[in-house]
């Protein structure tokens, strides 16, 4: 993805796809997937099209910081205070998305930009976005997304067929791991730093939960998001960090480097 000037709309994106490999064919239609989605849910100046290995798309750009930079001064001084404003802007930045009747389906922190404006929080990549319509010459089966966000009924599935149905509790469950590893730097799931995927998702279904200690409200809140059972975690909109009902602190601020979209957050966090 690149940062481009437009004339008529300011700064953008551009995404570019390409045939990576036969298993993820979908990386050469993901950005015309998105525009498509973008499309179906009303936003502005979005433009897509094809060209000899792939598609492309331009979007608008939007300033602000990933979860993970932004929160770099608590995963290294733990009595750091817990960002509550900004953990209220991402639950609600997905309820936005819920109530518009999509589910994301790949929800990690260099998703979730915290522009520190009136939307609070955006949420970007929406690639795998499902529950609406997109054209067909674009569509694909869902393919899982980056197991340290995945839920165990996403990694179950993906383990017995190669895809899996995202939801809004597959959401609500990738929302709580990447609240937490922005947090603390530890992932939701035990599980080797250079474990191949297949093994990441066993673990995942095995449920090897990670213990950890944040504050209340915070603390039991990602914890009841991370629910094995897909019923069992609450909905965006029930949460106790919901509008209305979180503690009143500060916003952290992003230590003062050049801003990168993609960072690549945990080191980790490698390719599908």
């Amino acid at each position: 993805m690149w940062e481009a000037e437009s004339k008529e709309h300011g700064r953008v994106a551009v995404k570019v796809g390409a045939l990576i490999d036969e298993e993820r064919g979908y990386t050469a239609l993901a950005p015309a997937r998105e525009a498509s989605v973008l499309h179906a849910l009303g936003r502005p100046h979005v433009t897509y099209g094809t060209w000899g290995r792939g598609t492309w798309s331009v979007q608008p750009w939007y300033d602000g910081d990933g979860l993970w930079p932004l929160w770099s001064r608590h995963r290294s001084d733990a009595s750091a205070p817990i960002d509550y404003l900004t953990a209220a802007e991402c639950v609600e930045a997905v309820d936005r998305l819920h109530s518009d009747g999509w589910c994301h389906g790949d929800i990690q922190p260099a998703h979730l930009i915290v522009t520190g404006e009136r939307d609070g929080v955006r949420l970007i990549d929406l690639a795998f976005a499902r529950r609406g319509t997109v054209k067909n010459l674009y569509d694909f089966l869902y393919p899982g997304c980056l197991v340290h966000y995945e839920a165990p009924e996403i990694s179950r599935n993906v383990l017995a067929t190669g895809r899996a149905v995202p939801s809004p509790s597959a959401d609500v469950y990738a929302l709580g791991a990447s609240l937490l590893i922005s947090a603390t730097g530890k992932r939701a799931m035990v599980y080797p730093d250079d474990a191949e995927r297949p093994v990441q998702r066993q673990a995942v279904v095995d449920n090897k939960r990670r213990p950890f200690d944040l504050p209340a409200p915070f603390g039991p809140m990602i914890d009841a998001m991370l629910s094995y059972e897909p019923y069992d975690r609450p909905r965006c909109r029930t949460s106790r960090l919901s509008s209305g009902e979180r503690p009143r602190k500060p916003r952290a601020t992003a230590d003062a480097t050049p801003k990168q979209r993609n960072s690549p957050g945990p080191k980790w966090a490698g390719a599908r």
